[in-house]
C-alpha cells in the first residue's frame, strides 16, 4: 500500500498521474490533498479535486490528525510526497507535523519506511538544499521533478510519465512508463 500526498507546490499533475498508474496495476494507494493543493490542482489541471480524490482507494483529510493513517500501526509500504512544497519539505525535515501529510511523512521516516520526496522548486536556496539533506540523511529519496530528455519528439505527457516512471523506479515497481537509456 502506498500514501500518496499531494501538495500545494506546482506540478500537481505528478501526483494525479501516479495515482492513475498505481490504479491501473491494481496497487493499493491512499490518498491525502493539502487545502492549498486543492487550488493548484483546479488551476493547473483539468481535473476537478473530486475526480482525484475518486482515483484513489482510500482518501484522508488534510487537517485531521486523529486518522488511522498517522499511526506507526498503519501499515503502508511507502510514502511519495508530489509535488512537496518547500513548505512541506522544511516542515517534514525539522519534526513539524501540523497536517495529515507531515504526520505521514514523520510516522514514514520514523518507522523506516520508503519516503519519496518530489520537491517542486526553482531556483533552490541553501536552505532547500540543507532540508533536502537531511532528509536524504535519514532515509529518504529525493527525487526532483526533472524531466529526461532521451528521445526526440518529446511531449508534455511524455515528461510526466518519465517523472512518474522514476518515482515508480524507486519504489522498486517495474513499468514502461518512459523510454530508457541506451
Amino acid at each position: 500500500m502506498i500514501v500518496v500526498g499531494i501538495t500545494g507546490a506546482s506540478g500537481s499533475i505528478y501526483g494525479i498521474r501516479l495515482l492513475e498508474v498505481l490504479k491501473d496495476m491494481n496497487i493499493e494507494n491512499s490518498l491525502v490533498i493539502s487545502d492549498t493543493a486543492k487550488i493548484v490542482i483546479e488551476t493547473e489541471t483539468d481535473y476537478k479535486v473530486q475526480e482525484v480524490i475518486d482515483t484513489a482507494d482510500t482518501y484522508y483529510d488534510f487537517n485531521d490528525l486523529t486518522s488511522s493513517i498517522n499511526s506507526g500501526s498503519f501499515k503502508a509500504d511507502a510514502l511519495v510526497i508530489v509535488p512537496c512544497s518547500m513548505k512541506t519539505l522544511s516542515s517534514i525535515a525539522n519534526g513539524y507535523s501540523a497536517n495529515t501529510i507531515t504526520r505521514v511523512a514523520d510516522v514514514s521516516l520514523k518507522e523506516k519506511r520508503k519516503t519519496v520526496i518530489v520537491p517542486r522548486e526553482t531556483p533552490l536556496r541553501s536552505i532547500h538544499l540543507q532540508n533536502m539533506l537531511t532528509l536524504s540523511q535519514e532515509g529518504a529519496i529525493i527525487l526532483p521533478a526533472m524531466p529526461g530528455f532521451y528521445s526526440t519528439h518529446i511531449t508534455l505527457d511524455d515528461q510526466i510519465n518519465f517523472i512518474v516512471g522514476k518515482i515508480l523506479d524507486s519504489l522498486k515497481i517495474d513499468n514502461d512508463l518512459f523510454k530508457r537509456w541506451k
